[in-house]
């Protein structure tokens, strides 16, 4: 697929919070490539547009990635993406994501009151609501985060099993309108 087609897809497939841009995509494309993780192909044609394909060895190296259940999974900038490829994770693997995830963001949630506390006589109207604003996100998350791990827990999951996320039936799990 060529790289408009690809940045449509991600951002219909991450949502519309998560947009990606041309700036970030095609310096992603390049390192991929270099990586030999995707190839290029330039089909013939008056306007030609490069597309771009997962190599055996990208393919290898996706598998590779949604098994690791590791940091990088939970922070801020591969959470979302990892999330989006929960439907082909392991059941196991899912659950020590949210689990991470659910950690960095109570610590995260710690140390905002600690500073509120201690800065709240100093700070504005406008910035304590910011301040705030920005606790409530986190709390809403984490009361998120919850959620999926219960239903995780609660799923009779065997081995690579996937299981449907909450509000969610079994035979519309891991389905997709594209």
């Amino acid at each position: 697929m060529h790289g408009y087609e690809l940045r449509k897809r991600l951002n219909s497939f991450l949502g519309a919070f998560r947009a990606f841009g041309y700036g970030s995509l095609y310096p992603c494309l390049k390192e991929l490539l270099a990586q030999g993780l995707i190839a290029e192909e330039q089909p013939a044609g008056r306007r030609s547009k490069i597309v771009y394909r997962l190599t055996a060895e990208g393919k290898e190296r996706l598998q590779q990635l949604l098994a690791e259940p590791g940091p990088a999974a939970w922070e801020d900038d591969g959470f979302g993406v990892r999330f989006a490829f929960f439907g082909q994770t392991r059941a196991d693997i899912r659950l020590r994501i949210l689990e991470g995830r659910r950690t960095r963001l109570e610590e995260r949630l710690d140390g905002v009151r600690a500073v509120m506390a201690r800065t709240r006589e100093r700070l504005d109207s406008y910035t304590l609501e910011l301040h705030r604003h920005g606790l409530e996100s986190v709390e809403r998350e984490v009361r998120w985060l919850n959620e999926l791990i219960a239903s995780e827990r609660q799923a009779d999951s065997g081995p690579g099993r996937q299981s449907a996320p909450p509000g969610e039936d079994e035979t519309s799990a891991g389905t997709s309108a594209s």
